[in-house]
């Protein structure tokens, strides 16, 4: 199996994010069904792993939160703009649950994640696209804003490559605790 942990976003979300898709020559554009925000990608594992993981997992106790999506940015490879994103605004409650992730993960013996966390949702490979159209589209659109969303949950997705897109199935979601009100 090949799994991740990400939050799904809502609908509106993704009909919000969808509406930057174009516009970039050689762009592959991510289908919205498969917009999230990664909090550690496991990869492939054993199915009996697997299972240790969903019962990690579900001993994590967090409280829900606010997300807010805005602006965009790229990552590089070897000098070459490789995705465009949308980045995600670091909040304590967002770093806190990733690293509730990471730790537990960890404790099950997968080995710590490599790449420091910088939270976005990737909506478009770019590797074969002109580095200067990329870069003039971030810039028209770096003001770009999705009103804030309520977190209720994580979830563990399994990932299978498909002929057009992969194909991400949410396997099992993991509820945050709502905050009293005071």
């Amino acid at each position: 199996m090949r799994l991740f942990v990400a939050l799904a976003l809502p609908d509106e979300v993704r009909s919000s994010l969808a509406t930057l898709a174009g516009g970039i020559p050689g762009a592959k554009w991510i289908p919205s069904e498969n917009y999230h925000l990664t909090l550690r990608f496991i990869g492939e594992i054993e199915n009996w792993r697997a299972q240790e993981v969903d019962d990690a997992l579900a001993g994590i106790r967090g409280n829900a939160f606010d997300l807010s999506l805005h602006g965009l940015g790229t990552f590089e490879k070897a000098g070459r703009i490789h995705s465009l994103w949308v980045g995600a605004e670091r909040s304590p409650a967002l770093t806190h649950l990733q690293g509730k992730v990471e730790t537990a993960l960890q404790r099950v013996g997968l080995p710590p994640e490599r790449k420091r966390f910088s939270p976005h949702v990737t909506i478009a490979r770019t590797d074969r696209a002109p580095p200067e159209k990329v870069i003039a589209y971030v810039q028209a659109h770096n003001l770009f804003r999705v009103a804030p969303v309520r977190v209720e949950c994580f979830t563990l997705f399994s990932s299978r490559l498909g002929k057009e897109a992969s194909v991400y199935t949410p396997e099992v979601e993991y509820d945050l605790q709502a905050r009293a009100a005071a």
